[in-house]
């Protein structure tokens, strides 16, 4: 079964976006059935020792935590700091809607509309000046803490990545073998799939990479399988992850050929703007002969 297993939202431009405009500020939500208190904090400066090394310093009270992971220094003017890493208490969800657009996109998920229904509670946890680290520093940090998190309330459902609305079990999160480095791509960056409303166009897009200040991808195209699509995107933002995003307008990379990338298919990239909210630019890829709309002449 494909990455694509459910039917696509169809694009409908004016849509409301259910992402949030400012998304530098990292942000995760953690799904529970029942309210619950606070850990004790010195259980929870012991699990996020654990994951991020020593803690510079810790603010704690039953309303919200505060952890600044030493190892992680942002640079100033006037010197240099920790980032700081926020964890609210477990509270009723309120003001926090999983439309049905990102609710179609889970595909990580099997559980999510099970999760979504039962858990009325949440703990949201977020980096604050995670936007000035080194974005692999910072990658590296958000999987440590989201693993810290998961640990330190094991009450947790499931996790939602608010960047990207990716959602994953506990247990998904707690029981992995990705490797270290490539954490962030398969927990915080969504492949979605759209059906482009009266056409047989589709959309392929990833969301999510705009946290680290790298650009998403986006494929707009017709009569191709859109799992290879989605596959190919995870590879190119791996690629644009492990590289500093090394790839600009006007060039071209590998396809797809007999369902596997292929030096023998060139495909253009451009940066446009987004067809599909959240609005940011992104790297456009033209798939030649299988491009829809006006890529269908690139």
């Amino acid at each position: 079964m494909g990455l694509f297993s459910k039917v696509a939202d169809k694009f409908v431009k004016k849509e409301k976006d259910v992402y949030t405009e400012n998304n530098t500020v990292f942000i995760v939500h953690l799904y529970m059935k029942e309210l619950c208190p606070m850990p004790d904090k010195d259980f929870a400066t012991a699990i996020m020792e654990k994951h991020l090394g020593e803690i510079d310093r810790v603010s704690y009270d039953e309303e919200n935590a505060i952890f600044a992971p030493k190892k992680y220094l942002v640079e100033f003017k006037d010197g240099k700091m920790p980032p700081q890493l926020l964890v609210s208490k477990c509270s009723e969800i309120r003001n926090f809607e999983v439309d049905y657009i990102a609710r179609n996109q889970m595909w990580d998920c099997p559980e999510s509309e099970q999760i979504l229904e039962e858990c009325k509670y949440h703990v949201v946890a977020a980096d604050f000046l995670g936007n000035a680290m080194e974005y692999k520093d910072r990658a590296e940090m958000i999987m440590d803490f989201t693993e810290a998190l998961v640990e330190m309330f094991p009450q947790c459902e499931a996790v939602l990545f608010q960047n990207s609305f990716k959602m994953f079990t506990r247990d998904k999160i707690l029981n992995h073998d990705i490797p270290k480095d490539m954490r962030f791509i398969y927990f915080a960056v969504n492949t979605r799939l759209f059906n482009v409303q009266g056409t047989d166009e589709k959309v392929v897009d990833t969301v999510g990479m705009g946290l680290l200040g790298l650009p998403d991808v986006q494929y707009h195209f017709k009569d191709f399988d859109p799992n290879l699509v989605a596959n190919h995107a995870y590879n190119i933002a791996s690629y644009i992850f492990d590289n500093n995003s090394p790839i600009e307008s006007g060039d071209v990379i590998d396809g797809i050929k007999d369902g596997r990338i292929s030096q023998e298919v060139a495909w253009k990239c451009q940066f446009e703007n987004s067809l599909i909210g959240p609005k940011r630019p992104l790297l456009d890829i033209c798939m030649g002969e299988f491009a829809a709309g006006a890529r269908e002449k690139c």
